[in-house]
């Protein structure tokens, strides 16, 4: 009889007690997965759990769920806390502009540049924890992330930033953030992939992409951070102490997760069975006697590691992998569909959606008709009268921060269906007679097919007429809940595809996105100041976003078709070579 993934989580809190077992298989197509449980299996939604762990309370699949959702918490945070960094300087171009003697395009490109190196920045730490592991880059990312010094009397980084009295110096020491930071938008995938079942990654990967995605608010925390003496240095001073908390909590929490199953899987099976002593064969030896021996007993399960064990800097080592070779092939991956799809969709909906608002809001907010910043009356805080009021100003930065007031709203209303996708193909699964396919989980995404570039067409009319501004807000809040549908589901859907590799995947994925929306950032204000805000933004953007987002029903009609073709192809030969000789080892 099969046993409900409920018990076996409880259960799975003491490894002595219960470990997970599965016969759950993947086919030759990738994608296409045998979920009909077998007798003993555990599973989940009535289907075997995917993928099969060892029989090692070590293996990360088999981790108690406290420690597995603590670990996805400190990622999720750190991506929050990457992207946030990044984009939350937006409100301060105008400061930018005014402080350092530049032009508000070329302001801008503190925000694009870093951008740009926050993509790259995977493309070398992905590598380097293939092979040394997650654990020891993970902390060294965090720590890049706040100071870096690679000559004397030069610090980047958090604190860089916080000190840099020019230009060029504040740019090199966001850059080097930046890149130090960029795999905070891989490894949380990496640990999904390791640690989390296939019935759960949907919901898991949309509990990152909403920490990812809110990042987006963090122009409406920084233009309130203006306080003096500190003025625009006091963002990057919080951001630093969130950094270092945060690392605090990965060092005590964060386990390695690369595990070489297969090694162990193949240990196991080559290990003779431990037989308990048996009664003597002699002639006075009573049947009695021989009916009560004990049977054989199978291998005894590894102890699990210590506490103390699991802070160890040491991480993995995989001699097997190819660092070089790793980063050379990773750019192979932008051939196969669902990548790509992924690429261009988290690309352009950040280059054309999140930089065109934070880029134009503040200079159509400021303007008339709105006229943002303005005088306005509202309640005192302590002043030891109760009903006495004030006047207060409202600045420019402060005003132009309330666009990520639309973006939260859109995030909100769509973290609760976190769990859609994983419900619809479970559902699609039972009725397939338990064989699931990739293409099961896309249906939930339909209606963000068609609200997004509704959004974006709303925004655009609305700065082009001067609408009410609840215009700019709505707009911004609709693309973001369609947004999220593609940020989570399409990439769910690529793990599931092709998972083959999927640390290059990874790479191809981050660099392929941050490239597109460098692209379509750079001198983005001037392009729309210069063709008008309805053409370039409800026009031009609105019919590309429409353009990608119909890259939905191409999948759900032809999916496995392309799965079927992919598997056979050279790129799959050449992608399973390469896995041969420098194993995922998750």
């Amino acid at each position: 009889m099969a046993v409900e993934a409920v018990s076996v989580n409880d259960a799975a809190e003491s490894h002595a007690r219960h470990l997970v077992h599965s016969h759950a298989h993947e086919g030759t197509i990738p994608g296409t997965v045998d979920l009909r449980a077998a007798e003993g299996d555990d599973t989940a939604y009535g289907q075997a759990l995917f993928p099969v762990p060892a029989e090692d309370p070590n293996d990360p699949l088999q981790w108690p769920n406290y420690k597995k959702t603590m670990i996805l918490v400190i990622c999720c945070a750190y991506s929050f806390l990457g992207n946030a960094t990044l984009i939350g300087p937006s409100p301060y171009i105008a400061l930018f502009s005014k402080e350092f003697g530049v032009s508000p395009t070329k302001a801008s490109t503190l925000i694009s540049y870093p951008n740009l190196a926050y993509g790259f920045g995977s493309l070398f730490l992905v590598p380097l924890y293939l092979k040394f592991g997650r654990r020891p880059v993970m902390l060294g990312s965090m720590l890049f992330l706040t100071i870096v010094a690679p000559i004397p009397k030069f610090i980047a980084g958090l604190i860089g930033s916080s000190q840099a009295n020019d230009f060029g110096g504040l740019m090199t020491a966001r850059v080097f953030a930046a890149f130090g930071s960029g795999v905070c938008e891989a490894i949380p995938v990496q640990l999904c992939n390791d640690i989390f079942f296939l019935h759960e990654r949907g919901k898991r990967i949309g509990y990152y992409t909403f920490c990812l995605s809110i990042g987006t608010v963090a122009p409406l925390v920084s233009a309130h951070l203006l306080i003096d003496p500190w003025g625009w240095r006091l963002f990057f001073y919080v951001v630093l102490a969130f950094a270092l908390a945060l690392f605090v909590l990965a060092f005590l929490f964060v386990e390695e997760s690369s595990y070489d199953r297969d090694a162990h899987t193949h240990l196991a099976a080559a290990a003779p069975a431990v037989e308990d002593p048996s009664p003597s064969d002699s002639d006075k030896a009573t049947a009695r006697e021989a009916d009560q021996a004990p049977a054989p007993r199978a291998q005894e399960a590894p102890l699990r590691k210590p506490f103390l064990q699991t802070l160890s800097l040491k991480g993995r080592y995989d001699p097997e992998a190819r660092f070089f070779g790793t980063m050379a092939m990773s750019f192979t991956y932008m051939l196969v569909p669902q990548v790509f799809w992924v690429i261009t969709s988290f690309g352009i909906y950040i280059g054309l959606g999140a930089f065109a608002y934070n880029y134009t809001f503040p200079i159509k907010i400021m303007a008339p008709p709105y006229n943002w910043p303005e005088v306005r009356e509202i309640p005192n805080v302590v002043t030891g009268k109760k009903n006495r009021r004030m006047l207060t100003t409202v600045g420019p930065q402060e005003s132009s921060g309330y666009i990520a007031f639309g973006a939260l709203f859109g995030f909100l209303l769509a973290v609760p269906l976190s769990f859609s996708s994983d419900r619809l193909a479970a559902h699609l699964t039972r009725r397939n007679g338990g064989i699931r396919e990739a293409e099961m989980r896309l249906g939930v995404m339909l209606p963000a097919m068609v609200i997004a570039p509704a959004g974006l067409i709303l925004y655009g009319l609305t700065a082009e007429h001067n609408l009410h501004w609840m215009g700019y807000l709505m707009g911004n809040g609709m693309m973001s809940w369609g947004a999220y549908f593609y940020f989570s589901f399409a990439l769910a859907y690529a793990v599931d595809s092709y998972n083959t590799n999927t640390s290059e995947m990874l790479i191809a994925m981050n660099l392929g996105k941050q490239a597109i929306s460098f692209g379509l950032s750079i001198n983005l204000l001037d392009w729309i100041l210069d063709r008008g805000y309805a053409v370039v933004i409800s026009g031009i953007f609105g019919g590309v976003l429409v353009a990608n987002n119909l890259g939905l029903l191409v999948f759900m009609a032809y999916g496995k078709r392309v799965r079927v073709a992919m598997a056979g192809s050279w790129l799959a030969n050449l992608h399973g070579r390469h896995s041969q000789s420098s194993p995922q080892v998750a």
